[in-house]
C-alpha cells in the first residue's frame, strides 16, 4: 500500500464541513417529513375547497362579462 499523504488543514476543515452539511440536510429532511408533510396532508383538502370556491367566483364573473349587453356606441367626435 502506498503511504498515506497527510491532509492539509483546509482539507480537514472541508471534510468536517461536508460531514456537518450532510447531518444538517438529514435533520432538515426529517423535519420536512415529520412536521411539514403531515400538516400539508391535513390542510390540503381545505385549501382545495377554498380554491374551488374562488375559481367558481371567477368563472361566474367571466360569464357575467361575456353575457352582458354591449355598451352603446360612442358618438363620433367632431
Amino acid at each position: 500500500m502506498p503511504p498515506e499523504v497527510p491532509r492539509q488543514p483546509w482539507q480537514d476543515r472541508l471534510h468536517e464541513t461536508a460531514a456537518r452539511v450532510e447531518d444538517e440536510l438529514r435533520l432538515f429532511a426529517n423535519y420536512i417529513n415529520d412536521e411539514v408533510v403531515p400538516d400539508v396532508r391535513r390542510h390540503s383538502s381545505a385549501a382545495l375547497k377554498t380554491a374551488a370556491v374562488e375559481l367558481q367566483k371567477l368563472a361566474q364573473k367571466l360569464d357575467d362579462v361575456r353575457n352582458a349587453p354591449p355598451p352603446p356606441p360612442r358618438p363620433p367626435e367632431a
